[in-house]
């Protein structure tokens, strides 16, 4: 089962084969729970979003299967697990009736951050590093994570409006440092 990408063991998820669908959760679930840990101080919250990405991928593998020939299978994954958060945030803020305190700080570069160090260019990636984290973070939830203006304003707990704000100020600041 080792031989087989994540894409595969996905397709194969599809047709119903538990032992495919067991080493694709071996595979993704360690860094899945990383990120999303990231995200989202609550461990409580965090595994409730794992159960029910895990899930979805369950019962969604087929839509992946028939639709994506050459994309990602982790993407695919992390999407899911995103949309998953963001949804449970609302729930908990619709609940509590208060503003959802998603990020923890921590001092450790994020794994993104570390994944991309060596693609980045020299330019590009001191003009991301010299970005505030609050520009950081907008820029990683849309363009890393693709999530839409609103899923990243609930998931950072600011308005839209300061979501867009930070997307168009982090894009001058990068303009101004790469021309």
């Amino acid at each position: 089962m080792t031989a087989l990408d994540e894409a595969d063991l996905v397709r194969r998820t599809a047709r119903g084969d538990r032992a495919a669908f067991d080493e694709l959760y071996r595979r993704t679930s360690p860094w899945l729970a990383v990120r999303l840990r990231r995200r989202c101080g609550d461990d409580d919250l965090v595994a409730d979003v794992m159960q029910e990405t895990y899930l979805s991928v369950w019962r969604a593998a087929s839509a992946f299967a028939g639709a994506s020939v050459g994309g990602s299978a982790v993407g695919w994954v992390w999407t899911i697990a995103a949309r998953r958060l963001v949804d449970a945030l609302r729930r908990r803020a619709r609940d509590a009736q208060l503003p959802p305190a998603v990020l923890t700080a921590y001092a450790a570069p994020a794994a993104e951050d570390e994944a991309l160090e060596p693609m980045l260019g020299d330019a590009l990636g001191t003009a991301l590093r010299r970005l505030s984290p609050e520009l950081r973070q907008v820029l990683q939830a849309m363009v890393l994570d693709g999530l839409t203006v609103r899923e990243t304003a609930v998931l950072l707990g600011v308005p839209e409006g300061t979501v867009k704000t930070r997307a168009r100020r982090a894009r001058i600041l990068l303009r101004e440092a790469l021309s």
